[in-house]
């Protein structure tokens, strides 16, 4: 079951599917796309919003406060049979170019080794 809520400034509308409440249809589309995937045997899990560390928190060197540190959270991690895994995020174009965006999947690349799969 399918439920429409409001926009964000993207025009995104937050929908629910099988009680889980996305942030955009398309993003909830993959979901489904996923799940179709998984019980045709091709997708072992799907790991809803993984939270990656890009940056550990740390003291300011001359100030001694506690500096938050940078995560990234992706749409999904996507376990396939033979083991291996994909980040998978859902971004229109415009949240795709966003610096703090790109600066992330940067830090992500770089820190972890593995590209981010981007559903346009």
């Amino acid at each position: 079951m399918i439920r429409l809520r409001n926009q964000s400034k993207y025009r995104a509308q937050k929908t629910t599917v099988d009680g889980i409440t996305f942030d955009s249809q398309r993003e909830a589309q993959h979901y489904s796309f996923l799940k179709l995937q998984q019980r045709m045997g091709l997708v072992k899990e799907i790991k809803l919003q993984p939270v990656y560390v890009l940056l550990e928190p740390y003291k300011h060197p001359q100030t001694g406060k506690k500096v938050q540190g940078i995560k990234y959270r992706a749409d999904f991690l996507v376990t396939y049979p033979d083991g291996s895994q994909e980040v998978i995020d859902v971004k229109s174009e415009p949240t795709r170019k966003k610096e703090a965006y790109v600066l992330k999947k940067k830090l992500f690349e770089s820190r972890y080794g593995q590209a981010i799969k981007e559903i346009l």
